[in-house]
Parts: structure tokens; sequence; C-alpha cells
């Protein structure tokens, strides 16, 4: 089981690190009565964090169960967008790419 959290790539550091603590915490507050959540918190209760671009965060709100962030100190733009834990993800999101410096290539899929 894994939550994705995915954050806009030009939103800056400071701002998305909050927003993926809010967003972990929305997530879970959402979905925290499913049998998905239930099971992902008998663990590990993993969690990728991911930055996208606009079209794969557009992309990505077509996935249903999920929770949208804005930002109010940047006009409420959306910033980030988490999913409810699951076993098994649509395609698009092995390819991915975690939120930390990785050589172009790396995806959540090889990690």
């Amino acid at each position: 089981m894994k939550m994705y959290i995915l954050v806009k790539d030009d939103v800056p550091l400071g701002f998305a690190m909050v927003a993926v603590a809010h967003a972990s915490l929305a997530g879970y507050l959402r979905f925290q009565d499913t049998p998905e959540v239930k099971a992902w918190l008998a663990g590990p209760f993993f969690k990728a964090v991911c930055r996208v671009n606009a079209k794969e965060f557009d992309n990505a709100k077509l996935v249903e169960d999920h929770v949208v962030l804005t930002e109010s100190a940047l006009d409420n733009r959306e910033v980030a967008i988490v999913f409810k834990p699951r076993e098994e993800w649509p395609k698009m999101f092995r390819f991915l790419k975690l939120y930390r410096d990785l050589p172009a290539q790396e995806t959540v899929d090889k990690l």
C-alpha cells in the first residue's frame, strides 16, 4: 500500500514542504474510514512524494479518490494533490519523478 503526494514543480521549496505536510494529513482525514487506509496504517505506510509538471498534475486529477490542496499565500493556486493509499496504481504513476535530486531517468518505479 502506498499514498502518493504530487507537488507542482513550480511551487517554491518552502511552500512545497508545507503542502506535503498538509497533503499527508488531508489524505488521512478524508479517507481515514476506508479499508485501504486501515490496511495502510497497519504498516508499513509508504508514501511517495513526486514533483510534477502542470500536465502531469492535470492528468492525475482524473484519477479518483484524491484531495487537491491550494496555498493561500500563492493566491489560492493548486500546489499539491494527495491520493488515497492503494495497492495498484495507474501506469502513469510509475513514471513520475520523486521529489528530490535524481538523475532524469530515475523514477518511482526504480526505487
